[in-house]
């Protein structure tokens, strides 16, 4: 079964109520492919999760961009898994670099919040990628398997997990992971699922790619056989997401081509 192409749209720390209305308005409007070719989830700033829940069309999904890493309590300025599944909030990025370099959080504690999230019903989207210094010294299938691995130690069941690879260097810089280097880390995590979880998880898991994807080169990234959609910052914010969006149907028409070949059908 062809894995079902998802984009996710990760607002950042952006935006104000009048902003927020217009972005969600265009994603209203937008004709795009329908929910069976992309999965579609827009993750706002906490502040803004009620507004954009109340105002976006329903084939379209909210998600937070972290959650705390247990229950609730004296944790001031967090927001636990529990409150976000009595809101209604059905996903949660863990794990962006962004708050592993800022913040320092460890490949171990990601794991731990993503296993509470997923125990909480949560769906997560789970941020791993490698520093330039890293790529440069021909680290990244190592540091990519890593903080994979201390996801996999702490969960049995990916159903609801999906792994965005993020190399740190190309996000909010400009630079883009050409489609060669995106498929060859998302080919290597795949491997990894196969080698240490099981040929199905391998086969069935979603990774999308995330790295200052645009309108301009989502359609070649999205044709890559192993990458399965993308996470989108700067431009999630910009008419250009739909674009993104709609780069699906180039994966869904990429995927029947070469099914058509293996049956012997062209």
């Amino acid at each position: 079964m062809a894995r079902k192409f998802f984009v996710g749209g990760n607002w950042k720390c952006n935006g104000t109520t009048e902003e927020v209305k217009k972005i969600v308005g265009t994603l209203n409007e937008a004709e795009v492919p329908p929910q069976d070719v992309v999965e579609v989830v827009v993750s706002p700033p906490f502040v803004f999760l009620p507004l954009v829940k109340s105002l976006l069309r329903p084939d379209f999904h909210v998600a937070a961009q972290n959650c705390w890493v247990k229950k609730g309590g004296a944790f001031t300025g967090e927001v636990s898994a529990e409150m976000l599944v009595d809101f209604g909030i059905s996903w949660v990025i863990l794990g962006h670099s962004e708050r592993r370099l800022l913040l320092g959080e460890s490949n171990e504690f990601v794991g731990d919040k993503v296993a509470y999230a997923l125990a909480k019903n949560l769906k997560v989207i789970a941020c791993v990628g490698e520093t330039l210094e890293q790529r440069e010294s021909g680290s990244t299938l190592d540091i990519v398997a890593a903080q994979i691995k201390a996801i996999s130690e702490r969960i049995s069941n990916w159903t609801n997990v999906v792994v965005a690879y993020e190399p740190v260097w190309a996000i909010g810089t400009g630079k883009v992971a050409s489609p060669a280097q995106a498929q060859e880390v998302h080919s290597v995590l795949r491997e990894w699922f196969h080698t240490n979880v099981s040929p199905e998880v391998a086969a069935s898991i979603r990774i999308i790619y995330g790295g200052s994807v645009s309108g301009a080169n989502c359609k070649e990234l999205a044709t890559q056989p192993d990458v399965d959609g993308f996470l989108v910052g700067g431009a999630s914010l910009k008419p250009e997401f739909v674009d993104i969006i709609k780069s699906a149907t180039l994966k869904n028409s990429t995927s029947k081509f070469l099914t058509d070949v293996c049956h012997g059908l062209l």
